[in-house]
């Protein structure tokens, strides 16, 4: 049975939360048995282009973007045997904080033999934004998180750049318990960080991409590192092996650029780690 609540806000604001849970009560069929939403954030409806075993889900937030003193919570369950794709259908926009700080927290939970792949478009941070990005993504063993984050800082395509405020970022990922992968970070708009050459070097794109819960072999990672190659200059992007997790980086000019690397490497991880061809949502064409 599918819940679809509407939860009154508990205060004046925009103040958002998505409780999303998928399970498999019929298996092979992933369904979405849980969708409850508060606020201007929601998930439309469940969709089904691969097949029944993979259920895609947007993420959709109407105000298209976060202002200062906005809080978002985001709730995430993929029971076990399940598998779930979740995209945004635009980029996230940060915007000036006037004086508040805007938040974001992601809770991630992946049960047993499940599969998350989270594959949002960019986040764009726009000048004098004051914002805090958490994400917690908790692994269950023989569970696999398939993920991307790519971040802009600045409007470059408007002639804008970031030089004033804070973007502030934590993500921690375990695997029945242990701590996988763990950073956090600060930025500041107009900081030594962004222009010297130990930081950012003048960059104003970064990105991330985890392929995590499962091993990944030599093999595996020689033809991700060949993808790559094809697709972008190779000095802006680097692969990094360790045990149950793949890491690939990206520090360049250009978001596109930098997806169109992330898509060409989970062209070559997702069939590899989960036995299902790489079938690219149309929404990314749109």
């Amino acid at each position: 049975m599918q819940v679809d609540a509407v939860i009154a806000p508990g205060h004046a604001g925009w103040e958002a939360s998505l409780k999303l849970e998928f399970s498999c009560p019929q298996a092979p069929r992933t369904t979405l048995t849980r969708r409850e939403h508060s606020g201007p954030l929601r998930v439309q409806k469940a969709l089904y282009p691969e097949g029944e075993r993979i259920c895609h889900a947007v993420i959709v937030h109407p105000p298209g973007g976060i202002a200062g003193g906005d809080q978002l919570h985001v709730d995430i369950d993929v029971g076990s045997g399940a598998h779930a794709l979740i995209t945004t259908p635009g980029a996230t926009k940060w915007y000036k904080a006037n004086g508040r700080r805007a938040q974001q927290e992601i809770a991630v939970r992946v049960a047993a033999g499940a599969v998350l792949e989270w594959l949002p478009q960019e986040t764009i941070v726009y000048d004098q934004a004051d914002t805090l990005s958490a994400t917690q993504v908790a692994l269950a063993d023989d569970a696999l998180y398939l993920g991307w984050e790519v971040l802009c800082l600045g409007r470059r395509a408007s002639g804008e750049s970031f030089d004033n405020g804070r973007h502030r970022q934590r993500f921690s990922l375990r695997q029945g318990g242990k701590l996988l992968w763990n950073e956090q970070g600060a930025l500041a708009g107009g900081s030594n960080a962004l222009s010297c050459a130990v930081g950012f070097a003048g960059a104003t794109v970064c990105g991330t991409l985890l392929a995590a819960g499962r091993p990944v072999t030599q093999a595996l990672l020689d033809e991700s590192r060949a993808a790559i190659a094809s697709r972008t200059d190779v000095s802006r992007l680097a692969l990094t092996r360790l045990p149950n997790l793949l890491a690939a980086r990206y520090l360049g000019p250009s978001s596109e650029d930098a997806k169109q690397a992330f898509a060409a490497l989970w062209q070559v991880l997702r069939p590899a780690l989960t036995g299902h061809a790489a079938v690219m949502p149309r929404l990314w064409s749109t």
